[in-house]
């Protein structure tokens, strides 16, 4: 398992190297009946990880005893293009990924994974393609450090550069997610709020006063 604090995540990578793997293949349609974020980790990869009659493909590097303490996902490019669905972030996540690492990512897939504090690191080609070459010579899973404070990829035998916004990289340190970003400009929005009302006081509260008026029941929990 990784060591992860706010400024870096160190942990053990495996490598999957198929490019445009879509948040389909991440987390298939099947694992999106639940009414909330739980229970995603099963349907992660899952025909990658398992045949037509639901067994484990032996094959495949995340049924591997020696890749059972995977936190980290070494990925080709454009990883999870494809539709918006945020299950892909949670499933990674519930399965026990931090990070993912590649040379380019959906961009919507991106934007989900930030704002839940899944990293993503996005380094250039050259250095994916090193980076992988060194997951193919280990036995077993890599060992990989992303440092987010001096946004840095690092491995035994290569470092990085990688590519992080300005305000993705203060919510990593923070240890914030988009919703604790948002809150952290509550004063700022309380003050525009009531400056918009004063304002405009004649759309404050309108759907409560339209049920006063109509004598409609306030609604209960």
């Amino acid at each position: 398992m990784s060591a992860q604090s706010n400024t870096t995540v160190s942990g053990q990578a495996a490598l999957l190297d198929i490019a445009n793997l879509d948040t389909d293949q991440i987390m298939p349609k099947q694992f999106l009946r639940g009414i909330d974020k739980s229970g995603l980790a099963p349907g992660l990869l899952y025909d990658l990880r398992f045949d037509g009659a639901g067994q484990p493909r032996p094959d495949f590097m995340l049924n591997q005893p020696a890749f059972a303490g995977t936190d980290v996902l070494l990925a080709a490019s454009n990883y999870g293009c494809g539709s918006s669905r945020e299950h892909a972030v949670w499933g990674m996540q519930q399965y026990g990924f931090k990070a993912v690492v590649a040379s380019s990512f959906g961009e919507i897939f991106y934007s989900n994974a930030m704002n839940n504090r899944l990293l993503l690191a996005m380094v250039s080609e050259a250095d994916a393609q090193a980076f992988m070459r060194e997951a193919r010579a280990t036995s077993g899973p890599l060992a990989m450090q992303i440092d987010v404070e001096q946004r840095q990829v690092r491995t035994a035998g290569h470092s990085a550069p990688f590519t992080i916004s300005e305000r993705h990289r203060r919510m990593f340190l923070d240890g914030l997610d988009v919703i604790g970003a948002s809150l952290t400009y509550q004063d700022q929005i309380e003050a525009f709020a009531q400056r918009h009302w004063v304002a405009q006081p004649w759309v404050r509260d309108v759907a409560r006063r339209t049920r006063e008026r109509l004598g409609v029941p306030k609604p209960t929990a």
